[in-house]
C-alpha cells in the first residue's frame, strides 16, 4: 500500500527487507544456536539472517549458515513464511541440508551452536534447553521436522 504525502504528493512505498530463517538438518539431528541477542539464556533456535541485495534466497540460506557456524549446507527447500515488524522484514523459513558436522562459532554473532538429536529435541527440557516461542517460524520449523522425524 502506497501512502499519499499530503503537501507534495508523492507516494512512498514502506520498505520490506527479507530475511532467511532456516533449521539445518543432518541425518536425525539438526543445528541450533543461542544468539548473543537471546534474552533467555538457555533458548536455542534455528538461524537467520538478512538477504544481501542480488543474493538468491537459497544463496542467503548457505552464507548464513557458513557465516554463523562453518557449517555447509547443501539442498535448501521452503518452508513457509511469517511477518516480522522489527525491522520492517518478511521472515521466509527453510529446512536446509547439512553436509558438514564441524562447528566453528562466529562470536559477534553466537554464544554457542550445537546439533541436537531427535531425543534431545523432544524432551529439551530434561536436557536443560528451551526451544522458541510457540508462536514462532523458528518454532513452527521445528515442529515440522520432529514431526516427520
Amino acid at each position: 500500500m502506497s501512502l499519499p504525502a499530503p503537501a507534495c504528493g508523492a507516494q512512498h512505498f514502506p520498505r520490506t527487507d527479507p530475511a532467511v530463517i532456516m533449521l539445518v538438518v543432518r541425518g536425525d539431528r539438526c543445528l541450533l544456536g543461542h544468539s548473543t541477542r537471546f534474552p533467555n539464556v538457555t533458548m536455542y533456535s534455528t538461524l537467520a539472517g538478512f538477504v544481501e541485495p542480488g543474493e538468491s534466497l537459497e544463496e542467503a540460506v548457505r552464507r548464513e549458515v557458513a557465516e554463523e557456524t562453518g557449517v555447509e549446507v547443501g539442498a535448501v527447500h521452503y518452508h513457509s513464511s511469517q511477518p516480522w515488524p522489527f525491522p520492517s522484514s518478511i521472515m521466509l523459513g527453510f529446512h536446509a541440508e547439512g553436509l558438514s558436522d564441524a562447528i566453528t562459532i562466529d562470536p559477534e554473532e553466537l554464544r554457542d551452536a550445537r546439533w541436537f538429536s531427535i531425543d534431545e529435541m523432544r524432551n529439551h527440557q530434561a536436557h536443560g534447553f528451551a526451544l522458541p516461542r510457540a508462536d514462532s517460524i523458528a518454532r513452527r520449523l521445528i515442529e515440522d521436522w520432529m514431526a516427520q522425524q
